[in-house]
């Protein structure tokens, strides 16, 4: 639990991402690759700067995951990501005025108590689970034992 605010800041950064992407694309208006180069228009895309911003944010994002795939399990991690997803309908709500329905909500709440009880799971991390050697085993059972 002590890399908890590591995760979420890879889940912060992942939504913030599409949220950038996304009003970078509603910039650029609809897409058509009629008449032009395409790797000309996607390199428009790509440069174009919330587009850009977003994809390093991303960049950002995955370099905080690995940092928590090298301390948490996977299992415990992963989930997580899925709050992105929560951020993301939240704040296209408020921001784009996209659509937030009764299912979505109840969906959003599923989410959110399924990574409560996934969070309560996790109170080791990967150290907790590395193999330990033959002399160390023994010192750690000699110790309890003197206790």
């Amino acid at each position: 639990m002590k890399y908890i605010w590591f995760i979420l800041f890879t889940v912060a950064t992942n939504a913030a991402a599409q949220l950038m992407l996304k009003y970078g694309m509603m910039q650029l208006g609809p897409l058509s690759f009629a008449g032009v180069n395409p790797i000309v228009k996607i390199l428009q895309i790509v440069f174009s700067p919330w587009v850009f911003l977003g994809l390093a944010t991303f960049v950002i994002s995955m370099a905080s995951h690995l940092f928590v795939l090298s301390k948490v399990e996977l299992s415990f991690a992963y989930p997580f990501l899925s709050l992105a997803y929560v951020m993301v309908a939240v704040f296209a709500y408020f921001v784009f005025h996209e659509d937030l329905n009764a299912l979505r909500i109840a969906g959003i709440g599923l989410i959110c108590v399924g990574t409560i009880l996934i969070a309560q799971s996790g109170k080791s991390t990967a150290a907790d689970h590395a193999p330990v050697a033959d002399g160390a085993r023994q010192t750690i059972q000699t110790s309890e034992v003197s206790r």
